[in-house]
């Protein structure tokens, strides 16, 4: 098996905070504007993720349009997982935030005991795929709890908080360029970050003016926001800009 995850590249951060934002848009166009109701969207979105998982999952090489689906439906479930929590079984943003991150190191800790390797170069075995995907999800909710906290929580708004995150985003950068900062480090901080940055840019622009918004409501943001990951995806796909370098097994090797 190749490896199954794309290259970093520039087209790799902005889909992944295209996704995000859709992520919150989408979960509240359905649960609000198609009336399935929290409980509904969850168990549609969950059965959805399930199966791209495994269309993913039987994929022997990185294919883009399978992946960046997978990655689409990861967000609207783990935004839906954390709305669960807070709304539906008054689950304090506090809590949710901490128990993700729990869960986020926990996963993190089992990867690299069972690997030696945390990297995301060498996604060339089923068991790192599973540890590669289990850690997307929890980076997902944990970023949904941490903006919601932030923006709601502690009423800062949607465009402070996402301000907050893009300069915490941009210390990240400055040390990952700098040489200061681990990459595999440096990259699994700023997957965290974009999740709430995508969520503060797309409650921003989908909620009404009278609660911090643009009112532009979360069909348009959401429509705009999927066409351009789809126009993306398939550049991509033709292209193969984003393409994984081929990764030596004996490299990929747990290093123990």
């Amino acid at each position: 098996m190749m490896n199954k995850v794309p290259e970093v590249t520039v087209y790799f951060w902005i889909i992944k905070v295209l996704s995000t934002t859709v992520g919150e848009t989408a979960a509240d166009f359905l649960n609000v504007n198609l009336h399935l109701g929290l409980t509904g969207t969850t168990l549609i979105m969950a059965v959805a993720l399930a199966a791209v998982l495994v269309w993913q999952f039987r994929t022997a090489r990185y294919t883009a349009g399978i992946y960046w689906l997978a990655v689409v439906l990861i967000s609207i479930v783990g935004t839906l997982i954390t709305d669960n929590l807070t709304d539906n079984l008054g689950v304090p943003l506090t809590v949710t935030t901490a128990v993700f991150a729990v869960l986020l190191v926990a996963t993190f800790v089992a990867w690299h005991r069972s690997e030696g390797t945390l990297s995301i170069h060498s996604i060339v075995t089923t068991r790192r795929e599973s540890f590669y995907w289990a850690a997307i999800l929890f980076t997902f909710a944990l970023g949904t709890a941490a903006g919601d906290l932030l923006a709601e929580g502690l009423d800062l708004g949607y465009w402070r908080s996402g301000l907050i995150f893009a300069a915490l985003i941009a210390v990240v950068a400055s040390a990952y360029a700098g040489s200061w900062m681990n990459p595999i480090l440096a990259f699994w901080i700023a997957y965290v970050l974009t999740r709430p940055l995508g969520a503060s840019l797309g409650d921003y622009l989908s909620q009404d003016r009278g609660d911090g918004g643009l009112g532009l409501g979360t069909v348009l943001t959401s429509g705009s926001f999927l066409a351009t990951i789809a126009v993306l995806m398939i550049y991509l796909g033709v292209s193969k800009r984003d393409a994984p370098v081929t990764v030596d097994r004996r490299a990929a090797a747990p290093q123990r």
